[in-house]
């Protein structure tokens, strides 16, 4: 699925001049040099979750510079595969469970902030936050890592707008208005619907998001809680981690209805590395899976043991399709086909999922995804854009709207009721 060139004479005299064929080495160079002067803006990185699984919430002993043999295997971010892929930026995911009874799920959503901070503090060679697009290209052209939080799902603000700014003034740059759980004012994708997309509780938290300059994040929510935050939005919205409905028929993918729309908003939906979100077949196995699954539980209620040892077997019988590098930059061509190269960025998804496109299992493989898109015809200045370009002029005009926004009116005193 490479992106169609129209024919021109510059383009027949260009293809004459590299008749040789550019070696792996001039093609290396070139991605260098395109991710030295725009290194990638990530959208989604989960490392601070990882922490907290992995290493009870501490960071004084937690090897960010450079991963030991105890981490290798789980987690797929430190300072070192940062550096070798270019990422420059990033937004960590501040996520805590969608199952949490929302006041708990506030406190720990503040711990999640408070780890990150504790990461950045403890590294400031390498990282350092980030509250304003300014911020961003500043710690950019240092060498560190840029780092703003995003607050993966609204049941971490509790119905409560307060919370929204109390977050936004601790450094979140975005909310994910749900995550896997429908609320009572927004609709997930993989929930039953509550709210017909957003009740008009859910319109006034993205008002409030707009007059603060926290971006709206609309990965995992439902197609019509796409279409109700973008009637609503002022601000360019994002998706942090989603792919392409069209190529891979995911309810967690962008459908091409919504992604008609984002170049009027000047959204931009951050492509991830989900193999699931990426691979039609993966998606296929997922389901299959879920369903023996589901069959084993049934006939065994009380054996779990039994039920562990039937997917086994099953797993061993079923091995899972694998994505690569090339099912997910046949995603960044169809998003590029419908809604245009100022609406795509990345957004890995890294240390967030147990499993990653073949090629793509670390923060470090940036350059190659890059190598194949510059393979595919995309020019030097569009794979800066997709690199973070976009997510910069998107975050920038988002405070812009703010700031224009702040002069009308003030903080939303609206409260959120039960009739909601």
């Amino acid at each position: 699925m490479f992106r169609p060139v129209a024919a021109s004479l510059s383009l027949v005299l260009g293809m004459a001049a590299m008749a040789a064929p550019a070696t792996a080495q001039d093609e290396d160079a070139r991605i260098d040099a395109i991710l030295s002067e725009q290194p990638v803006f990530d959208g989604h990185n989960d490392l601070p979750g990882k922490i907290r699984e992995l290493n009870n919430q501490r960071v004084s002993d937690f090897p960010y510079a450079r991963l030991t043999e105890r981490f290798k295997a789980d987690v797929a971010t430190d300072a070192e595969m940062m550096k070798a892929g270019h990422v420059g930026a990033q937004f960590w995911s501040v996520y805590v469970p969608a199952s949490l009874p929302e006041p708990e799920a506030v406190v720990q959503t503040l711990e999640q902030i408070d780890l990150t901070d504790r990461l950045i503090a403890a590294n400031p060679d390498s990282m350092a936050k980030a509250l304003t697009a300014e911020d961003v290209r500043r710690i950019m052209a240092s060498g560190r890592v840029a780092s703003m939080y995003g607050v993966e799902g609204g049941h971490s603000i509790a119905n409560s707008l307060a919370v929204l700014r109390q977050f936004y003034d601790l450094g979140a740059r975005y909310m994910t208005l749900t995550h896997g759980e429908s609320l009572a004012w927004a609709d997930s994708a993989t929930d039953l619907p509550k709210s017909n997309g957003l009740s008009e509780f859910g319109r006034e938290v993205v008002r409030e998001m707009n007059r603060l300059g926290m971006l709206v994040d609309l990965s995992h929510v439902s197609a019509a809680a796409m279409n109700a935050a973008l009637d609503e939005s002022q601000a360019p919205v994002i998706f942090s981690h989603s792919s392409a409905r069209a190529v891979t028929d995911h309810v967690r993918n962008v459908p091409d209805e919504v992604l008609q729309r984002l170049p009027e908003n000047g959204g931009v939906i951050m492509v991830t590395f989900v193999e699931g979100f990426v691979k039609d077949a993966f998606n296929q196995w997922w389901a299959q899976e879920a369903a023996e699954k589901a069959r084993l539980e049934f006939l065994h209620p009380d054996q779990p043991e039994l039920v562990d040892q039937g997917m086994q077997a099953w797993r061993n019988a079923n091995p899972a399709p694998k994505a690569t590098i090339s099912d997910v930059a046949d995603h960044i061509d169809h998003i590029e086909q419908v809604a245009g190269i100022d609406a795509i960025g990345l957004g890995g998804d890294f240390d967030g999922v147990p499993s990653y496109a073949i090629g793509m299992e670390t923060v470090a493989a940036y350059p190659d995804l890059f190598a194949e898109l510059l393979r595919r015809g995309y020019s030097e200045e569009e794979l800066k854009k997709i690199s973070s370009g976009n997510i910069l002029r998107a975050l920038e005009q988002a405070e812009a709207v703010a700031a224009r926004l702040q002069t009308e009116r003030g903080p939303s005193e609206v409260l959120f009721t039960e009739s909601e």
